[in-house]
């Protein structure tokens, strides 16, 4: 089975209208995933056969007049990723909260792996991790700051601060696929930085792409799927879920007093009143239950935290 991710900032006049026919499209050709709509652009993941997926992409591409073709990630998956399929419309495909950002008219210069290698060992370019805290604690790329956000609507708050040091240098951004640093990007530049780069395709690309001897990621990738985290060869990593907080989980937070399967982790077992517990503690109980006859409880989801 097919599954491919795809993104891109373009105008969309009536998002509601194409969100209709979509719905219609993908249905009808028995896809699965999601695919997010706004004014700003669309942002999608869809698996099913790769005539359907293509049938789809030729369709979004004619109604809005695309002079090139959507670029995607393509994988392959023995069983589907996801369980049902929802195409809905949304203020943006990727919430930052500032409406001002036009990231269609205007973004940082995409740049390829072995290019993006130069900039890394740049002193002079500051190079800006733009996903969040616990997933940089994953891995990230060496020297790179990390705004430590818990939800990307923060990082505006980061860019601010960076801009008031001054924007005469040069920045190079990057993100799990590549859409979050584009509208970071877009940001940079209203900001008053000049010089701004993005990684072409983001982190999954560039594991992707570039070889061993020069891969200069440290650590593993955060992946909002059931895999938890991928590799520097994009197999499924060390890490586990929390299922009551979603963070990503090392072998040392399994062994912690906090961690408690379903229930609670080191990194939100201080947030979780005692009501709150005895309810993930229920489910958890379901859960078992549930497993013991051969069913599945509702609850218990894997797959995509975003």
């Amino acid at each position: 089975m097919n599954v491919v991710s795809f993104y891109r900032f373009v105008d969309i006049a009536d998002p509601e209208r194409l969100r209709e026919e979509l719905q219609v499209r993908c249905a009808r050709e028995g896809l699965l995933g999601t695919v997010l709509l706004a004014k700003e652009g669309f942002n999608g993941t869809l698996a099913g056969s790769a005539t359907a997926i293509n049938g789809v992409f030729e369709f979004i591409q004619a109604d809005l007049s695309l002079n090139e073709a959507i670029s995607a990630r393509w994988t392959n998956a023995d069983l589907a990723p996801f369980r049902k399929l929802r195409v809905k419309c949304k203020n943006e495909i990727v919430t930052m909260g500032c409406t001002n950002i036009v990231p269609q008219i205007a973004t940082g210069e995409h740049v390829s792996a072995a290019r993006w290698n130069s900039l890394l060992r740049d002193p002079n370019v500051l190079v800006i991790d733009t996903r969040n805290h616990y997933e940089v604690e994953v891995g990230t790329f060496s020297g790179s700051v990390d705004p430590g956000t818990d939800s990307f609507r923060e990082f505006p708050d980061f860019a601010q601060k960076i801009s008031e040091q001054g924007t005469n240098r040069a920045v190079a951004m990057f993100c799990t696929g590549g859409i979050r640093c584009e509208k970071a990007s877009a940001l940079m530049l209203a900001l008053g930085f000049e010089q701004v780069y993005q990684l072409q395709g983001g982190i999954l690309n560039y594991l992707e792409t570039v070889a061993d001897e020069e891969n200069c990621w440290d650590g593993e990738c955060f992946v909002f799927d059931s895999r938890v985290a991928v590799d520097r060869d994009l197999a499924e990593g060390g890490y586990v879920q929390c299922h009551a907080c979603r963070r990503p989980l090392s072998c040392e937070d399994l062994r912690s007093p906090h961690y408690r399967e379903g229930v609670s982790c080191p990194q939100c077992y201080a947030a979780h009143n005692e009501d709150r517990k005895q309810r993930l503690e229920e489910r958890r109980h379901q859960v078992e239950l549930a497993k013991s006859r051969g069913a599945q409880h509702i609850g218990a989801k894997s797959g995509a935290a975003k």
